[in-house]
């Protein structure tokens, strides 16, 4: 932040925030527990960190008016075509049950992570599973990795020229 012309720090984040751990956890291979109980035990010197090749690119489903006011408590349908996809990964964040439905019960409701071998597959394979989630006053972003994708895409044009 700028405060007076100044450069500010505001906080320093030692956590896993959410957007961002929902499109790395995934293409994480190993186990993620192990890594943590290595690294509290200040042991992380003979661990080995692995990824799988390809991309991920997380898309947030908020409810209408966030991060103003919002309502909850709106059912949250699922297409029953994400049940078999490996390539898509929805993560739970301001969502509650009752009886047996889902609802909305925050502002960010679910973050919906696509797998693909470049940015452009995986938010692909994002924004379908966005469109297989439905809820009243349902909002997202359609631009996210757009920046990536046409870098991608200029340079693929490029080579076919």
């Amino acid at each position: 932040m700028i405060c007076g012309g100044k450069p500010k720090v505001i906080e320093f984040n030692c956590r896993f925030g959410d957007p961002e751990s929902q499109a790395v956890l995934p293409l994480l291979e190993g186990n993620l527990a192990e890594l943590m109980m290595e690294a509290a035990a200040g042991s992380l010197d003979g661990a080995r960190v692995s990824t799988r090749p390809g991309a991920a690119v997380c898309v947030v489903m908020a409810s209408g008016g966030y991060p103003d006011s919002y309502q909850k408590g709106n059912k949250i349908t699922f297409s029953s075509e994400l049940k078999d996809r490996e390539d898509i990964v929805v993560f739970h964040a301001g969502t509650a049950r009752s009886g047996e439905e889902v609802v909305t019960a925050g502002g960010r409701v679910l973050g919906v992570t696509g797998l693909g071998e470049d940015v452009i597959k995986a938010a692909q394979r994002a924004y379908e599973g966005v469109d297989a989630i439905s809820f009243e006053g349902m909002y997202c972003r359609r631009d996210i990795g757009y920046r990536e994708i046409n870098r991608l895409k200029a340079m693929r044009d490029n080579e076919i020229s």
